[in-house]
């Protein structure tokens, strides 16, 4: 891949991206504008005020204005990075969300690369050992997870180790009555560890089994059977032939999983009251907070996308196979 071929490619992308964002702000706006929230009512919180005043609220706000010129105003300040203030925290939303996403990413990041290694590694023994008990154990495990709601996962969690062992925090992202600046390393990362079992367990289930059923796959093909004739076989086999050829879609499974990964966090956060972007995004929706709301559906958007272009750039970085010229489709 040459550089001219890589600036198309990421020329390519941001167009896209830039249309993902529009698409996804008139969206917003619109289902924001059809729902019975109201940013004058939350920010005054049954205040009295005189006619005069409301209206200037509305005016702030933007309220008494058509749906199409918020919209305008709104993309033109997101080109400048300004999103607003918050009416919960009293702040910029742009502050917010970097704050309150950089605990998220931590969270997010650590079961996702949880996730994904231990996800593979069950469904390579799970393929590698066709219907055997552990082929079944791991199987019965991914139904399980599978159908299971995460929070409900996290609240199974939560009362045995947390309320019965006793072994970590119920919750919270720094003891009560601490400031965040003020926790310890070990303080904040006793409260992690539960959030990202959680988030982990939810996330090995759909690699294991697309792995567990892609190398059952190789392992059936001709060219596996031709190694087995020269004497290959065990581990050396799935090794040789098995790994090389599941690997990458795997990979790109795992990338692919971005939107469920923030789905998930969104209740792990509320469950065990972990102050990252999920509980903010549930703060925002229940106090009508719109301007916080917007931004994070913005940041979710970008967050997915990373993701898509991640998945597609491993294809290009990772397997030889695929030509140079279909980076230009």
């Amino acid at each position: 891949m040459n550089k001219n071929q890589l600036l198309k490619f990421f020329g390519y992308k941001f167009v896209r991206f830039a249309i993902l964002i529009v698409v996804v702000a008139i969206f917003s706006f619109i289902l924001i504008d059809l729902s019975p929230i109201d940013p004058v009512n939350a920010y005054l919180k049954q205040a009295a005020v005189s006619e005069s005043q409301r209206q200037i609220l509305e005016g702030y706000f933007g309220t008494n204005v058509p749906l199409t010129t918020k919209i305008f105003h709104w993309l033109s300040n997101l080109m400048h990075l300004d999103l607003g203030t918050s009416l919960i925290y009293r702040a910029p939303v742009i502050d917010v969300i970097i704050d309150k996403a950089s605990a998220s990413i931590v969270l997010m990041a650590i079961s996702w690369l949880l996730s994904g290694v231990v996800g593979f590694t069950l469904g390579v023994i799970a393929g590698k050992n066709k219907d055997s008990w552990i082929d079944k154990a791991v199987k019965v495990y991914c139904y399980i997870i599978q159908s299971a709601p995460s929070f409900w996962i996290g609240m199974l969690i939560l009362m045995v180790f947390a309320v019965y062992l006793k072994l970590f925090p119920i919750g919270f992202g720094v003891p009560i009555g601490v400031r965040s600046s003020d926790a310890t390393f070990m303080e904040w990362a006793s409260r992690l560890v539960l959030p990202t079992l959680t988030l982990s367990l939810v996330g090995v289930a759909p690699i294991a089994m697309y792995t567990r059923n892609e190398l059952i796959q190789v392992l059936s093909s001709d060219y596996v059977l031709f190694a087995k004739s020269r004497g290959e076989k065990g581990w050396d086999l799935v090794k040789n032939h098995g790994l090389r050829n599941i690997l990458l879609p795997a990979i790109t499974l795992q990338f692919l999983s971005f939107n469920e990964l923030f789905g998930g966090a969104i209740l792990v956060e509320q469950v065990f009251s972990y102050p990252g972007i999920g509980q903010t995004a549930v703060a925002a929706g229940l106090n009508s907070d719109v301007p916080l709301f917007l931004g994070i559906v913005i940041f979710s958007a970008i967050f997915v996308f990373v993701g898509n272009l991640l998945a597609d750039l491993s294809y290009y970085l990772i397997d030889p196979r695929i030509k140079e010229s279909e980076l230009n489709d």
